[in-house]
């Protein structure tokens, strides 16, 4: 009931983030955390000693924390839901399922998430695994290989390396720059459809 009457408070004082991310889900996914704060704040209480810093701050990051998801949210939002979705995907790391995607996707409705997941998998850019609900996805990678001459300095090597990666301004992660018999090897993984 206190995370409902905290709720209409932020809502009388003009934060209105609870309209689109639930705070209440917020705390329940880390209750621990929130328990911990209520029992500092209250430790003292009848000897008049309590302090409600711990509380307040832990409210606090509660609020900027639902702002955040909600700047997150917006950011994916764009003209056509091919796009939305495809920002949705790539804003995941790892396995996710439809209704993660379709949660980020909040002004589109489930079948389009899906219609627009399925067009993905047929065109390479994720795998599907499973079927049904334990269906999930995964973003597919092509790894490149880019050797790079044999350097003489260390300053030409910073510069040969800064120049690759401005080349491959889509790549998502270096597995590997090193040296093997003088020359300079960089494996990279990047998204299949750059």
């Amino acid at each position: 009931m206190s995370r409902l009457l905290t709720t209409l408070l932020l809502y009388r004082a003009g934060y209105e983030v609870g309209k689109y991310i639930s705070l209440e889900a917020k705390i329940a996914k880390n209750k621990g955390a929130y328990y911990d704060a209520l029992e500092l704040s209250q430790t003292g209480w009848h000897e008049e000693k309590d302090d409600p810093t711990p509380f307040i701050k832990y409210l606090l990051g509660t609020i900027i924390s639902a702002y955040r998801d909600f700047e997150d949210r917006m950011e994916i939002i764009s003209p056509s839901s091919e796009d939305t979705v495809r920002k949705a995907v790539e804003s995941r790391i790892g396995k996710f399922t439809k209704r993660e995607i379709t949660e980020l996707c909040p002004n589109i409705s489930a079948s389009t998430v899906e219609r627009n997941l399925r067009a993905m998998v047929n065109n390479g850019e994720l795998e599907k695994q499973g079927a049904g609900k334990s269906t999930v996805y995964i973003r597919r990678f092509l790894t490149y290989t880019i050797t790079l001459i044999p350097l003489r300095t260390k300053g030409a090597a910073k510069l040969l390396r800064f120049a690759a990666l401005c080349w491959m301004k889509n790549l998502t992660e270096w597995a590997d720059f090193g040296s093997s018999t003088g020359c300079r090897t960089a494996h990279i993984n990047r998204c299949s459809r750059s």
